[in-house]
């Protein structure tokens, strides 16, 4: 007897469901495999098909200058990058490899002291290999006034067809020569 689901911490979730709600059953999961995104704090907020939230509390340790108290500009790229990465994979039917291919950041303003910093990433084109994906970060609940704008492109895919693009090394059935004593090399007559 075949069972129709897998278990994962979430809960039973049917094998045909599509896969960003087995990424929300598993949302712990994500951002545990990812060792910088667990050592900032990142959480998944939310993901649906082809979107993702995920933020990133202030702490005292993330702060990029402490004159000001404001986060440091690399956290903010960090939960860009993942919340685009984790967009663009639940756009997918299947699971595959993902690669960011590029990433532009436009920080707009400082993030506000203390304050916990959003990322809402769409996935919002699909090709066979690449993902088109734009993400804002946000302090607040003002849409209008984001702290920065990302737009990336992932390759999707990557690992199935790592190196299936090379050719095998040409060997020869016979063993290669001895290379001629130093008394022989060419030039010593």
């Amino acid at each position: 007897m075949s069972d129709s689901s897998s278990s994962s911490p979430g809960g039973r979730i049917p094998r045909d469901a599509p896969l960003w709600q087995t990424m929300a059953a598993n949302a712990g999961m994500m951002i545990q495999g990812t060792p910088q995104a667990q050592a900032l704090g990142m959480r998944l907020v939310s993901i649906g098909p082809g979107r993702a939230v995920a933020e990133v509390p202030w702490r005292e340790d993330l702060v990029g200058d402490p004159e000001t108290g404001v986060i440091a500009s690399g956290v903010v790229t960090t939960l860009l990058d993942n919340s685009c990465g984790m967009a663009a994979f639940a756009a997918l039917s299947q699971p595959a490899s993902t690669a960011t291919l590029d990433l532009r950041i436009d920080y707009m303003r400082p993030a506000k002291v203390g304050a916990t910093i959003r990322a809402e990433a769409e996935c919002y084109r699909l090709t066979r290999t690449v993902a088109f994906v734009r993400a804002f970060a946000f302090d607040g609940d003002d849409a209008a006034d984001p702290v920065a704008a990302a737009q990336a492109a992932f390759m999707m895919g990557t690992g199935r067809r790592a190196g299936q693009n090379r050719k095998a090394p040409v060997t020869s059935a016979a063993p290669a020569a001895d290379p001629p004593p130093a008394s022989e090399a060419p030039g010593d007559v």
